[in-house]
C-alpha cells in the first residue's frame, strides 16, 4: 500500500482552527459589548501606548516582541480604524503615535478582556496532562537546535529528488 499523499493532509490545520476559533470569541466579546473596529491584535499595542504612550513603532514592537514590519502594519490598521494618532512630539526623525480619545474610552474594557483571557487560558492549561506552553517551549528547543526553514528545506529537496 503507497503512503498516504500528504497534499490530503493538513497536520498543523487544527492547531490554526484552535486559535482562530478562540480568536474570534475574544472578538465576540467586542461585538457583545458593541465595539466596533478593535481586532484582536491591537489590543496588545492599545494596552502598551495606554501605559506608556506615545511611543514609536519600533518601541510597541519590541514590547510585544514581534517585528518592526508585523508592527508597522498593524499600526497602519489601528489608524484606519481611528483608533491611534500622531502624537504631538513627534518629529522626522521619531514619529510616534498615540491613542485617540475613543481608544482611551475602550481601554479599560480591553484591559480586563485581556486579564480575563490571560486567566482563561492559565486556568485551561491546569486541566491539561501535558502544559501547552511547555509544548511551545519544546518546539522552541528543536527548531533552536535545526531550524524550521531548514527543516522544510530538507524536506522539499526530498520531494524533489
Amino acid at each position: 500500500m503507497p503512503p498516504p499523499d500528504l497534499l490530503d493532509s493538513s497536520y498543523y490545520g487544527p492547531l490554526f482552527r484552535l486559535l482562530t476559533d478562540m480568536d474570534a470569541d475574544i472578538a465576540g466579546l467586542y461585538a457583545e459589548a458593541g465595539i466596533e473596529g478593535v481586532r484582536t491584535r491591537f489590543v496588545g499595542p492599545m494596552i502598551e501606548l495606554g501605559r506608556g504612550g506615545p511611543l514609536t513603532i519600533k518601541e510597541i514592537a519590541e514590547r510585544r516582541k514581534v517585528s518592526h514590519s508585523a508592527m508597522s502594519q498593524t499600526v497602519a490598521a489601528m489608524r484606519k480604524a481611528g483608533l491611534v494618532e500622531p502624537a504631538g512630539d513627534s518629529d522626522g526623525r521619531k514619529r510616534r503615535v498615540q491613542l485617540t480619545a475613543r481608544s482611551r474610552e475602550l481601554l479599560p474594557f480591553l484591559q480586563a478582556e485581556w486579564r480575563a483571557t490571560e486567566a482563561t487560558v492559565l486556568a485551561l492549561d491546569a486541566e491539561l496532562p501535558y502544559p501547552i506552553m511547555r509544548a511551545v517551549a519544546d518546539i522552541q528547543a528543536a527548531l533552536s537546535a535545526r531550524p524550521f526553514a531548514q527543516r522544510l528545506r530538507d524536506h522539499l529537496a526530498g520531494e524533489q529528488s
